[in-house]
């Protein structure tokens, strides 16, 4: 594969590692990649990395660039990055910057595509949220193809939903790890011990939600199969529903969640 066929990704992070990794899980070259990043990471045989912008602008243009840097950091770092966007789809992962925040740091590039995946696509299994401007129809077949390959890619057409989609689907994982623990601690603290505990409550979680993929009704549903009238699923689920107090503690959650998108879209910290 060519240089000028290649994902450069600016930035290599957490989130930008996993989806490496995920992509070459499923299939893809490794030579169609290429990183970026100011001090050297261990990335995967076969991909390109770069020590400096120098030496990413020696290698030829690339097919795409995908910023996967600290949000904050859009402004102080474009002016270096011109030369890598000119004439190519800028992709982002920098949580509550806005499509017209990307045209405005790189207004050199082809087009603007905001990606919101969470950690799973290492595994082939995130939502990732996208939405764009310029793109071509072969372009936004494309983005899907690639990203499908993550999990699930999903379009959105209304940038005001994105920080919602993202307090969702992006930041969601951490609320569900959280539950996680707080059921094993729930355990530990009654008798079991915080092995048993905590094995259990994870293996619980990775089977109902195997078991929600699959199924053909709602979760909603699939809780009130499990729970028997007067049984003991019941009797837990009745604390969870009463006065509604499961589904506004996770709404204001979700609020809250995406409230701080706005923040660090007007460069707030």
């Amino acid at each position: 594969m060519t240089h000028n066929n290649r994902l450069l990704i600016i930035g290599y992070g957490n989130m930008s590692g996993a989806m490496l990794t995920g992509w070459l899980k499923a299939g893809a070259d490794p030579e169609g990649f290429a990183v970026l990043n100011r001090s050297p990471k261990r990335v995967p045989e076969g991909v390109i990395q770069h020590r400096d912008v120098g030496e990413a602008e020696a290698a030829g243009a690339h097919a795409a660039i995908m910023l996967g840097f600290k949000p904050h950091q859009l402004g102080e770092t474009a002016a270096d990055f011109q030369n890598l966007a000119a004439g190519v789809p800028v992709h982002s992962l920098l949580a509550g910057k806005t499509v017209a925040q990307l045209q405005d740091a790189y207004p050199g590039a082809s087009a603007h595509l905001r990606v919101m995946p969470n950690l799973a696509c290492a595994i082939n299994k995130s939502p990732i949220i996208l939405l764009g401007a310029g793109l071509t129809e072969g372009q936004r077949d494309r983005a899907t193809a690639d990203y499908d390959q993550l999990g699930n890619a999903v379009w959105l057409e209304d940038e005001a939903q994105f920080d919602l989609a993202t307090a969702l689907a992006g930041s969601g994982p951490g609320f569900v790890y959280r539950f996680i623990d707080a059921l094993a601690q729930a355990g530990a603290s009654l008798g079991l011990t915080p092995q048993q505990s905590s094995s259990l409550a994870i293996a619980m979680v990775d089977g109902a939600a195997s078991l929600a993929v699959q199924a053909d009704v709602s979760p909603g549903e699939l809780a009130n199969r499990v729970a028997s009238p007067g049984g003991m699923t019941r009797e837990g689920l009745n604390v969870l529903d009463a006065d509604h107090a499961l589904v506004e503690l996770l709404t204001r959650t979700l609020k809250e969640t995406r409230d701080r998108g706005a923040v660090l879209s007007s460069g707030g910290n």
